[in-house]
């Protein structure tokens, strides 16, 4: 069996153009087994083409995961997201099977990586691969990201206020900056363009003022380096890329600079630089998450600055617009007095669609999230409802089932954040021992983490599991046309029901029930490969309805090549299920609804939907 398996990954190679599969050293890579559960399709690297993520066998994959993690902004662990590799695992297991995620965002930090000028600390980089190896053994994929807020804590004092994480000491020390002082700040973010010291350092990285960006660059190209050789070549193939920098801003811009021409002349040339180290360290075939002006799709009009990248040209393969987003009106607790409703966010996603469309490359909204406590946190269960939707599609709820075909492609993202040591800190605040933080994400009194442990040690999710355990489309095979998932999530003892199955679809409706729904409508492709959707482990397999052109089950059985419409567990060894749909036939177009809400249907329900849901589909994609 072992030697079936090695020969069949060989195979995959060649037929996948994954000329990779070998060490640093070009021999091959010792040890590299396919993960548990894994299938003769899983594991290609991802690339990107025509506006989407697509694996080796050519189907659309979407990404759908957390941030890991905030932790690594802190001291207590050394700039490190977990404290041991147990951790780690038992993190990327949860984040798996509690949490419904593919992917990871890893944060990293420079000031621990070359906490001396020239010196990289590689006990820091092996930590850290340690650590990341831990969710690809998982079968997650990891971007890796270096993270910086306000630049760097050594910008703040031992009584400040608040903190910062990014640049090592070494590198403010350079800069001689004034004392921080955020004067009137309510919120720590206030600071990014209030505080002088902060203002000061972020224009001089920018600038390159004492060879900053230079050093940085020949940090991340020897951090590349070490990440790529040492993981296995299928282990490096679960690296979808690098996030060059976090969050970037100009702090001041010259007389006559504008966000616009301060993205063009300075942030760009930046991302060109950062990939051709990207090159130099053997991340070719990888593309650059690059993000634009963090305030270039603010969704208050006072804080929304021109850019993202629009003088980039095209931005193809071999970058992929990264982006953030945080409902500001609903954190500030004044300028959204009520909840977050269907489609909140539609219009803001929508934007996002239409820049990667005219860029050429795909999107991954690489943070989102809202607080979980203090005056705004009654908001969190429909902003993030309303976040995920508009993930999923650009169309409403209560617009979905009239205008499908207006949907736009299913968006990737990460959620912030995944922390499992929420509530648990022991962060001293600036170094200050008399200010010593255990609550919340112990970071600027942030509090956004969906996951904390319990006293038993157990991963244990502080947010629905509704929104954030979620069926979507994790691999298409050809292109998604539409896409829904009605979680059925709860805002206190209220169900939120936001995309209703139509009374049209009596039939559908009748087998929805109360239940939660997803829906792909997809054109097949020239590949064999079947599409694949993530099951919630609200879908348990005996109460799992599919209702499609490809067969019409209840309780999927296992797959085979020969089964269309089967259940399969996914990579890792995690318990996480996904449903797997084989077409035959190119460029047809394809329905799937996946419901639990029907404990025994009829076979007379069961056919009656299917041809009503055959008959709409006929209509809406003609």
């Amino acid at each position: 069996m072992p030697n079936i398996r090695a020969r069949l990954l060989a195979v995959l190679v060649v037929l996948c153009g994954l000329c990779g599969f070998l060490t640093a050293a070009g021999t091959p890579a010792a040890g590299a087994a396919a993960l548990p559960d894994s299938l003769p399709f899983d594991g290609t690297a991802l690339t990107v083409a025509n506006g989407r993520f697509v694996d080796g066998h050519g189907r659309e994959a979407v990404l759908r995961g957390y941030n890991v993690s905030g932790e690594t902004k802190l001291d207590e662990n050394k700039g490190l997201p977990f404290a041991s590799v147990a951790d780690a695992r038992k993190s990327a297991t949860a984040l798996r099977a509690l949490g419904g995620g593919n992917s990871a965002r890893f944060l990293l930090s420079w000031a621990y990586a070359e906490p001396v000028r020239g010196q990289i600390d590689t006990a820091y980089l092996a930590a850290a691969t340690d650590q990341i190896r831990a969710f690809l053994d998982a079968g997650v994929r990891v971007h890796p990201d270096f993270h910086q807020d306000l630049f760097s804590r050594y910008l703040f004092h031992a009584g400040s206020w608040y903190t910062g994480d990014g640049a090592p000491r070494w590198a403010v020390e350079l800069g001689g900056y004034p004392r921080e002082s955020c004067g009137i700040c309510f919120f720590w973010g206030q600071n990014i363009t209030q505080n002088g010291a902060v203002k000061a350092a972020q224009y001089d990285f920018w600038h390159n003022a004492h060879g900053l960006q230079d050093s940085f660059l020949t940090m991340a190209e020897r951090t590349m380096t070490y990440i790529r050789q040492h993981l296995t070549a299928e282990q490096f193939a679960g690296v979808l890329g690098f996030d060059p920098y976090n969050e970037p801003y100009a702090g001041t811009y010259d007389p006559g600079q504008t966000s616009r021409t301060w993205e063009r002349d300075l942030l760009w040339p930046f991302y060109v630089r950062f990939r051709a180290r990207m090159d130099a360290a053997g991340w070719q075939d990888k593309p650059a998450l690059v993000e634009p002006n963090l305030f270039w799709n603010a969704n208050i009009a006072s804080q929304r600055q021109e850019g993202g990248l629009l003088d980039a040209g095209t931005l193809g393969s071999r970058y992929v617009l990264s982006t953030h987003f945080y409902d500001q009106k609903a954190i500030s607790a004044i300028l959204m007095p009520g909840k977050a409703a269907d489609g909140q966010y539609t219009t803001d996603f929508g934007t996002l669609r239409d820049r990667v469309s005219t860029a050429g490359t795909a999107a991954l909204v690489s943070e989102f999230g809202h607080p979980l406590s203090g005056l705004v946190a009654d908001k969190a269960p429909t902003v993030l409802k309303a976040m995920y939707q508009a993930l999923d599609s650009r169309v409403k709820g209560a617009s979905w089932w009239t205008s499908p075909a207006a949907s736009g492609p299913v968006l990737s993202g990460a959620q912030w954040q995944w922390d499992i040591y929420h509530g648990r800190h022991h962060e001293l605040m600036n170094g200050n021992p008399g200010k010593v933080l255990t609550a919340g994400d112990a970071w600027n009194d942030e509090d956004l983490s969906a996951v904390r442990l319990d006293d038993n040690g157990a991963v244990t999710l502080r947010q629905d599991a509704r929104f954030l355990d979620r069926i979507y489309p994790s691999a298409t095979s050809g292109t998604a046309l539409a896409f829904t998932y009605e979680d059925r999530s709860r805002d206190g003892s209220t169900t939120l029901t936001w995309n209703p199955v139509p009374a049209s679809l009596p039939n559908v409706s009748a087998l929805v029930g109360s239940g939660q729904y997803g829906l792909l409508v997809w054109r097949s492709g020239t590949g064999t490969a079947p599409t694949e959707l993530h099951l919630p482990a609200s879908f348990p397999t005996a109460t799992t309805t599919v209702v499609s052109d490809l067969g019409t089950i209840h309780g999927p059985p296992a797959y085979t090549p020969a089964t269309p419409v089967a259940t399969a567990p996914e990579p890792g060894g995690t318990g996480s299920r996904r449903l797997l749909l084989t077409t035959t036939g190119q460029s047809t177009v394809h329905h799937a609804l996946i419901t639990n809400g029907a404990t025994a249907p009829s076979a007379t329900l069961l056919a009656a939907a299917r041809t009503e849901l055959a008959s709409w589909v006929g209509q809406k994609f003609a």
